[in-house]
């Protein structure tokens, strides 16, 4: 079993890079290091956290409990006709899985290029870019209950999926971890490239009939031009879920705002642009201490340096309230806050 160290930081575990310590912490290579860990009672009664690529959390204290770094790995696939099953262990690269499908010509991860964190993390943020969402591909996933250290699984339709949220997130919130996700791709490949600047991008190429390769470039080119590199710069992507509202209210903003920014979502609802919003009110590229919007995408907010989780956290719900004095509109976080 891997051993529970204690007092580490956890400032190279996050894509913010904030400094944060966790009163315990271990790296799990194996479920079979879950099981062990969870037999063990007094393992059982620590408030427990899950960490794969640390993407998609801001810490603004030091965690008092058990961090778990997920780090199973391993990629496999089936083919049963033209549907293609991929297996891969939850502390898989989300990229480079997704690099692996594309160079398999495995269709349907495509446009979720370039995403950052690891794959036990997709069903439970049911991440989603360029008119793609993980629910669109997810099949199932494997997972193990803490009280039990029972291995469980779970199909699409149980996860109870919608706009970047699911089960995981709510009623199996801290009781049950993710060792390995399986989605269903398939040999056939239909191109979605409706969504963002996809088509524009093509069509600069002069590509007619794009291939899988060919959009996943593309996604990766767009992705890269707008949002910056956690490597450089500290950041987790959008910050922002990108509102959905009710097509009346919106026609109401639409009167007193011509230029915003929308999306079709079905008949009833429009999903708005949160980046549009958020330059809007004068926050793209504004520095406030070490922290601030990213230069060319008002939805990311970055550490410049050496900025707090506190700090970060404040100035998000500034966004928040000028969001809401303009456009009458709530932001939702889309990270979450530690």
């Amino acid at each position: 079993m891997s051993p529970i160290l204690e007092k580490i930081s956890l400032k190279s575990y996050n894509t913010f890079g904030v400094e944060a310590y966790a009163r315990w912490f271990s790296d799990i290579n194996d479920k079979d290091d879950l099981v062990a860990l969870f037999k063990n009672p007094y393992n059982q009664k620590k408030k427990i956290l899950v960490l794969g690529g640390g993407s998609n959390m801001l810490f603004t204290n030091d965690y008092d409990g058990l961090v778990l770094h997920i780090n199973i790995k391993g990629i496999s696939h089936r083919i049963i006709d033209n549907d293609v099953f991929i297996t891969a262990g939850a502390g898989e690269n989300w990229n480079l899985l997704v690099k692996y499908c594309v160079e398999h010509e495995f269709a349907g991860m495509e446009n979720l290029s370039l995403i950052p964190g690891s794959v036990g993390a997709s069903p439970v943020q049911n991440i989603g870019a360029y008119g793609v969402e993980l629910m669109d591909i997810f099949h199932s996933c494997r997972a193990i209950e803490i009280a039990t250290g029972e291995m469980l699984q779970y199909n699409n339709s149980d996860c109870r999926f919608s706009y970047r949220d699911s089960i995981f997130k709510n009623e199996l919130k801290n009781k049950i971890i993710i060792t390995e996700v399986t989605f269903k791709l398939s040999k056939n490949f239909q191109p979605k490239i409706q969504y963002g600047a996809i088509q524009v991008e093509l069509n600069k190429r002069g590509i007619l009939n794009p291939s899988i390769r060919d959009v996943s470039e593309i996604v990766s080119h767009i992705r890269v031009s707008k949002l910056p590199d956690p490597a450089t710069i500290g950041n987790a992507g959008s910050f922002f879920k990108n509102p959905i509202i009710e097509v009346e209210k919106f026609r109401r903003l639409k009167s007193a705002f011509p230029d915003i920014i929308h999306y079709v979502v079905d008949s009833e609802n429009i999903k708005l642009a949160a980046g549009w919003l958020i330059e809007e009110c004068g926050w793209k590229g504004k520095r406030v201490g070490d922290t601030g919007t990213w230069k060319d995408q008002a939805l990311v907010l970055v550490n410049h340096g050496n900025a707090s989780g506190n700090e970060i956290y404040n100035l998000s719900a500034d966004i928040i309230n000028s969001v809401q004095e303009r456009f009458g509109l709530v932001l939702e976080r889309e990270v979450n806050i530690i």
